[in-house]
């Protein structure tokens, strides 16, 4: 079969197609020909060396697809099941291994694109306006990059919730789109300071949480942005990590929460897995949640996706398809 190898870190260039040996399931795994395979910034730091990963290595972490092959020990999947993923590292590939306990079964109405498109990001939008901050009716939350593939499904799932949602984007196209995704108020923040448009927005208040995935550019004006006792969620680091803090920050600027969550921490039952990636299914195939797959790239081009994906100039979902 033909994956995409990393033998060194670096740039995108590093990424190469290569022909690698079909796999077998292990005894708890399943084999499956991947239809979608996801492009995430996680992606983009595992390729930098950011996030360190063992040398050489596959690459991407969600798919879907059909099982082709199954483990001795696996009873809750067959041969033929559509199902979708999103810790499987090496999913830029024909074929991946994955435990048959990180899977979950597609609905037949689901197509393989949005299922894969919903796994890593949605997901992540999920346990964000529901778990890491339990979103309430009135609340207020700034969210960064809101035009991005969490951040446009954030939107949606934080309006569900009844939440008030300040949107920061960069240009008026994807200011619109926002808009029409349910954005009480777009922030450019290339146009303004973010703090004070938030200020002004709040009746100079601040709001209740902010969910900030570009990390240190954004990091100081998140903090200032909230009100006492709110809280700053950092879940990506698109401009780089943050700084060191010195706690004490918290007191002076308010009593504020930070947390750094992880998607694996939020799915780490198979009930926790099940219900959200469950939730987000029915929510797509009913019409309540737009799903949008910005591009799809043949194998060969991942490098282009990742090069796409960190140009700022994308918004929903990239795909490689196999």
């Amino acid at each position: 079969m033909r994956a995409i190898r990393m033998a060194r870190t670096g740039g995108p260039e590093v990424l190469e197609l290569e022909q690698v040996a079909d796999l077998s399931p292990g005894d708890h795994e399943v084999v499956v020909e991947v239809a979608a395979a996801g492009v995430n910034f996680i992606d983009t730091y595992q390729r930098s060396g950011a996030y360190p990963l063992a040398l050489p290595t596959g690459l991407g972490l969600e798919g879907a697809g059909t099982v082709v092959a199954v483990g001795r020990e696996v009873s809750s999947r067959q041969v033929g099941d559509p199902v979708a993923w999103a810790e499987a590292l090496g999913s830029y590939a024909e074929q991946v291994a994955v435990r048959a306990d990180r899977t979950v079964r597609v609905p037949p109405d689901l197509d393989a694109a949005r299922a894969a498109a919903l796994m890593l990001q949605g997901m992540t939008a999920h346990y964000l306006a529901n778990s890491t901050y339990t979103l309430r009716r009135d609340d207020v939350a700034l969210v960064y990059a809101a035009a991005g593939g969490v951040g446009r499904l954030l939107v949606q799932l934080a309006k569900r919730r009844g939440a008030r949602v300040l949107a920061c984007t960069s240009t008026e196209e994807k200011a619109a789109e926002v808009r029409r995704l349910g954005a009480d108020a777009v922030i450019r923040y290339r146009d303004v300071e973010v703090v004070e448009a938030v200020r002004e927005l709040t009746d100079g208040q601040g709001v209740d949480v902010v969910y900030d995935s570009v990390g240190a550019d954004t990091f100081e004006a998140s903090l200032d942005a909230l009100k006492p006792r709110g809280l700053l969620v950092l879940y990506g680091q698109a401009s780089g990590p943050v700084p060191p803090l010195d706690l004490q920050e918290l007191n002076r600027r308010g009593s504020l929460y930070v947390t750094r969550p992880s998607l694996g921490a939020y799915t780490a039952t198979v009930d926790e897995l099940e219900w959200r990636a469950g939730a987000l299914f029915d929510l797509v195939r009913s019409g309540q949640l737009d799903v949008h797959v910005h591009a799809t790239y043949p194998l060969a081009e991942a490098a282009r996706a990742h090069t796409d994906l960190t140009s700022g100039t994308t918004a929903g979902k990239l795909l490689l398809t196999p």
